[in-house]
């Protein structure tokens, strides 16, 4: 059996920052999307447009490059996975985040909390079907080959900010940011191989398509442009109909005055 993903869809809109902190990306067994968190914190002014543009592409680049290398293996049931405790995705992601942390060693030195961080979805093809890890909000839809649908996502980013004004919401929100990647508190992707080890893991059966989103493309389902995660799936299953979606989306937005974050959908199904 081919344990290698091909593209069915892949679309990114800038939100109205202008500053596409987005990514995604797919090599061999593998593939994931990145959402960067918004900046709260004083900027590092790292080499890109934004901090969270910079992680978000170093990561993607991260990930495709380790993906490329034939001594990780995708299969767990493989001998060469034993040579570590994590195996699967988490020990993808948690290298992945070790070479973040290496690069971000040169540029910022032992910078933690104003390093930027991200919601990441990871999926991993492998001999007994898909195995996913998420840190935070990417959303990501699934149609096993016995046609249940499946959603998977780790947790809201900021689903534990209480209500309030919006001087009070900001203050909770910039504590929430120095505390993440601490014992009960949000654990996202940031420069922290640990991190995986808190990532939420599923493991389902054989895909038949698999679409993965960042919470800008999922204010489709929010809103109720689509009823769920079903139709969402429906809607992005190619490039058109992903395409004619987020313009949905961006033009119902702007007519409820609402501020449009960046917005990712990568559709893949497993080579025949």
């Amino acid at each position: 059996m081919t344990f290698i993903w091909d593209i069915r869809a892949r679309v990114q809109f800038e939100g109205d920052a202008h500053v596409l902190e987005d990514s995604c990306g797919f090599n061999g067994p593998n593939a994931w999307i990145i959402d960067g968190a918004t900046s709260l914190l004083d900027p590092l002014n790292l080499p890109a447009a934004s901090d969270p543009q910079w992680l978000a592409q170093q990561l993607s680049m991260i990930l495709a490059q380790v993906s490329s290398d034939p001594s990780v293996s995708s299969d767990p049931s493989d001998p060469r996975s034993a040579t570590t405790s994590r195996h699967g995705v988490r020990a993808l992601l948690a290298d992945s985040l070790a070479a973040i942390d290496s690069a971000g060693t040169v540029l910022v030195g032992p910078e933690m909390v104003r390093f930027p961080s991200a919601a990441i979805s990871v999926a991993q093809l492998t001999s007994r079907g898909v195995e996913i890890a998420s840190l935070a909000d990417c959303s990501v839809v699934v149609r096993t080959q016995d046609g249940a649908t499946h959603l998977v996502r780790a947790e809201l980013a900021d689903a534990r900010i209480p209500e309030g004004t919006p001087e009070q919401r900001l203050a909770k929100l910039r504590q929430d940011r120095e505390l993440r990647n601490t014992p009960d508190r949000l654990w996202v992707a940031r420069r922290e191989p640990e991190a995986a080890d808190y990532a939420h893991v599923v493991q389902l059966s054989r895909p038949e398509i698999m679409v993965m989103a960042s919470d800008g493309a999922w204010r489709a389902v929010d809103l109720g442009l689509v009823s769920g995660p079903e139709e969402f799936l429906a809607r992005t299953s190619t490039t058109v109909d992903a395409l004619g979606l987020m313009h949905e989306l961006r033009v119902h937005q702007g007519r409820i005055g609402e501020v449009a974050d960046d917005a990712t959908v990568l559709t893949l199904a497993p080579h025949p």
